[in-house]
């Protein structure tokens, strides 16, 4: 039978740059939370150890894709605890909404969706610390997608502790570019001494972004839908970018912004939500057990 599984978008309502590693890698203060909006992952298990991607991304293999290295991965660590996986297999669909390169986390919401619902569908019993150790070699911000509670993140951004920051709603744009991560990462120019605070600190100060400065020197695109949308609210890229997005009280004051998004720009409008759509799937599923 097919089930549906929510893989949502997360915004970084801040992120700091406190620090450049000997591996290369950033030293991170970031608050994570999710949108009760992003793509959708249709699952249908098969018995003959088949994997096979429904709708494959143009320009990407399928080993290369998130979703098929996820569902590998989660067969390797059954193999590894003397399972009998010969038969696991699936059919993976994805509808997918959130744009690549833009910040929302969309490919490692889609490694932690699979994961996560594949545990569940092959009854692999791994716990949830296990998914998100599992999920950290698909990727740092894949963790937080699999514990599914909003979270204050440092390191690379796998060290986690769950918060709760107000539930706001959000209009989110994308100004129509990919942003790769390295990018702004290796740019000469980039903050990274940002000084190390508590998050009781953090939380107390005015939001931003470090990578904010670098996005908008780069990419005139995000530079003018920043400049946009703070005619209206308090506004600030997400991630890497190059999605930005500005925060209201109210859903129908964010909607009434996005009925005046110019056309150069794509938006939709969500509610912040600090337990994800995938935590509330899987909690479901498991009540109905």
């Amino acid at each position: 039978m097919m089930t549906r599984w929510p893989s949502p978008a997360k915004l970084n309502l801040f992120l700091y740059i406190t620090g450049r590693r000997e591996d290369g890698y950033h030293n991170l203060q970031t608050l994570f939370q999710f949108l009760d909006y992003g793509d959708d992952i249709d699952i249908e298990p098969r018995a003959d150890g088949v994997l096979q991607l429904l709708n494959p991304v143009a320009g990407v293999a399928d080993e290369d894709n998130l979703i098929v290295r996820a569902a590998r991965l989660l067969i390797s660590k059954g193999c590894e605890r003397g399972m009998d996986t010969e038969a696991w297999g699936a059919d993976i669909g994805i509808e997918k909404r959130l744009p690549m390169g833009g910040g929302l986390g969309g490919g490692s919401s889609n490694a932690a969706t699979v994961l996560v619902a594949l545990n569940h569908l092959w009854k692999c019993g791994f716990s949830v610390d296990e998914l998100a150790a599992f999920g950290l070699r698909l990727g740092a911000d894949v963790p937080v997608f699999v514990r599914g509670h909003a979270a204050f993140a440092e390191g690379v951004g796998e060290v986690l502790s769950p918060v709760a920051p107000p539930e706001k709603w959000y209009l989110v744009a994308h100004p129509g570019v990919s942003i790769a991560t390295p990018l702004i990462f290796n740019d000469p120019d980039l903050p990274r001494n940002t000084p190390v605070r508590s998050i009781e600190t953090l939380l107390n100060c005015e939001f931003a972004n470090d990578c904010e400065v670098i996005a908008r020197k780069r990419f005139r695109e995000v530079d003018a839908a920043l400049s946009w949308l703070l005619e209206y609210a308090p506004s600030r890229l997400t991630g890497t970018g190059a999605c930005v997005f500005a925060e209201f009280d109210t859903e129908s004051a964010a909607r009434q912004v996005l009925e005046q998004v110019p056309e150069w720009l794509q938006g939709f409008v969500a509610r912040g939500v600090n337990i994800s759509p995938l935590q509330q799937a899987i909690s479901g599923y498991a009540e109905l057990r």
